[in-house]
């Protein structure tokens, strides 16, 4: 069997996302659920510039070690009013202490925890069709005030 070379990595843009608290509905049989509004943001890169519309959420899983599922879907307006719908799944997990730290809003360095998603966009724009063709990654970080995420696509 042949093997291919693993595939590259192009930055394609920066996402910083503003959200309010957390609302809590408790324990599910899927798991402890999270629901969090995502306030606004943007995205800023040299193929991508959108601002995130006000209202979507993210729907968290929490396993019972702390790790986190995320479920996300936002609406993006570019800087030349095209729309573009970004869902994404992810996975932020480390050690409990870690975890504990991040629930209570405190700065971690990311080399301490695992946060990755995989972005997917959608969208109508003939200019930004390309979007609906390449899959993505993205490397996150918790900040106390909302989330920061590197998006690369990958080639």
């Amino acid at each position: 069997m042949r093997h291919l070379a693993a595939p590259e990595l192009s930055f394609l843009c920066d996402m910083e996302l503003t959200v309010e608290g957390a609302h809590l509905p408790g324990k599910t049989p899927i798991g402890n659920r999270r629901i969090i509004r995502v306030t606004g943001g943007k995205l800023r890169g040299e193929k991508l510039n959108a601002d995130v519309i006000p209202g979507g959420d993210d729907w968290i899983t929490v396993r019972e070690d702390g790790t986190i599922i995320q479920d996300v879907r936002i609406l993006l307006k570019t800087d030349d009013d095209a729309l573009i719908l970004m869902t994404y799944r992810g996975i932020r997990t480390g050690t409990r202490e870690v975890l504990t730290r991040l629930d209570q809003g405190e700065e971690v360095d990311p080399a301490e925890y695992y946060f990755r998603t995989a972005p997917i966009f959608e969208t109508s724009s003939e200019k930004y069709d390309w979007l609906n063709k390449r899959i993505f990654v993205s490397k996150g970080i918790r900040l106390p005030q909302g989330v920061n995420y590197s998006i690369y696509t990958v080639e």
